[in-house]
């Protein structure tokens, strides 16, 4: 089975520039795993394109406000995390929610 990573329009735009090499992923329903390979697509909307292939190099899991200044490598900065992820997965974003973090290889990249 094909795990499909959506992103933005403009996280997409970071990951083709090699910027973008790590995501944080809340309520994991993938069941992403290390050496797992990914399709990357973005969400416009309703609308969903995939970019590319990467492959999920390593795994670490914490809490959102037991973030580490290396959790960001390869990551978009966020001051606030909580209020962030709120935007995407609603209230159920507390400062003790698990996050995921997953740092990846891209392989391909389509146009």
């Amino acid at each position: 089975m094909e795990k499909i990573v959506k992103f933005t329009p403009q996280l997409t735009e970071l990951i083709k520039q090699g910027k973008k090499t790590t995501t944080w992923r809340l309520f994991d329903d993938k069941n992403l795993s290390v050496g797992d390979i990914i399709i990357l697509a973005t969400r416009d909307g309703e609308n969903v394109t995939n970019f590319g292939k990467a492959k999920i190099k390593n795994i670490t899991m914490r809490t959102l406000d037991t973030l580490r200044p290396e959790d960001y490598a390869g990551h978009e900065p966020s001051k606030d995390p909580v209020g962030d992820y709120k935007v995407y997965y609603g209230d159920k974003v507390q400062p003790n929610t698990e996050v995921k973090i997953i740092k990846f290889e891209v392989m391909e990249i389509s146009s």
